[in-house]
């Protein structure tokens, strides 16, 4: 167990993901993986957001985990930490955030533990897996384009290492597990190439911001309160 800086709280925090109870809690990971439950669910999403639909409630979703995924990655690279907790208490509660209802991450404080340096490529197979449960899953109850929903998690992730990679005190790090993100043998099990390199088509992270690098569309435009991404192919 190791305790969790301040600021490392805040940055969580900042990325929606609370060392709290929710106080209207939804479900929890388990529950969104479980089969008999994926679509209850994905309903109460769509009822909190105000999803039109399904398909939009799944990329909805998607977009809140890829929050969660995307402060792993940080905390990885800043801290040299890795959220090893159970399912089952990961939990989604409705809140309100900025004047709209959403759905945010509660996580255990204590769950959150250190690895060490020789470890970060199994860490990111670990991340990336847990990514690539719910996405199948969430598919067994809509038709949303798996591409989609990974690129809910990578626009995160081009900020995230865009600050990395230009700070010295975690460049090095984060260069290591770009290149490992950006490395096919990483994805085995998942795709037969890295995704994310084939979505940073040979760029830096911090070349693709603002413009629209996404091939697919996130359908926030679509959610009463938010509106296009900045990163849409439908500029």
């Amino acid at each position: 167990m190791k305790n969790l800086t301040s600021e490392q709280i805040r940055q969580l925090n900042s990325y929606s993901v609370y060392l709290t109870e929710p106080v209207h809690p939804l479900f929890t990971l388990q529950d969104l993986l479980h089969e008999q439950k994926t679509l209850d669910c994905l309903n109460a999403v769509q009822v909190v957001s105000g999803s039109p639909n399904l398909t939009v409630a799944a990329s909805f979703m998607m977009r809140r985990v890829g929050m969660f995924v995307a402060m792993q990655f940080y905390n990885l690279a800043a801290y040299g930490d890795i959220w090893e907790g159970d399912a089952s208490k990961l939990s989604f509660g409705a809140i309100e955030e900025y004047g709209n209802r959403t759905v945010s991450l509660y996580a255990d404080a204590t769950d959150w533990q250190p690895i060490d340096d020789d470890a970060h490529e199994e860490a990111i197979r670990k991340i990336l897996r847990h990514a690539h449960a719910v996405i199948k899953q969430l598919r067994t109850v809509t038709s949303v384009s798996p591409l989609t929903l990974w690129e809910n998690i990578f626009g995160f992730l081009l900020w995230q290492y865009h600050v990395l990679l230009g700070n010295p005190a975690t460049s090095m790090e984060a260069r290591i597990d770009l290149d490992i993100l950006k490395d096919d043998q990483t994805w085995t099990g998942i795709a037969s190439h890295s995704l994310f390199a084939n979505y940073l088509q040979g760029c830096e992270p911090s070349d693709l911001l603002n413009t629209t690098v996404r091939t697919t569309c996130c359908f926030s435009k679509d959610v009463p309160g938010l509106i296009q991404c900045g990163f849409c192919p439908l500029k």
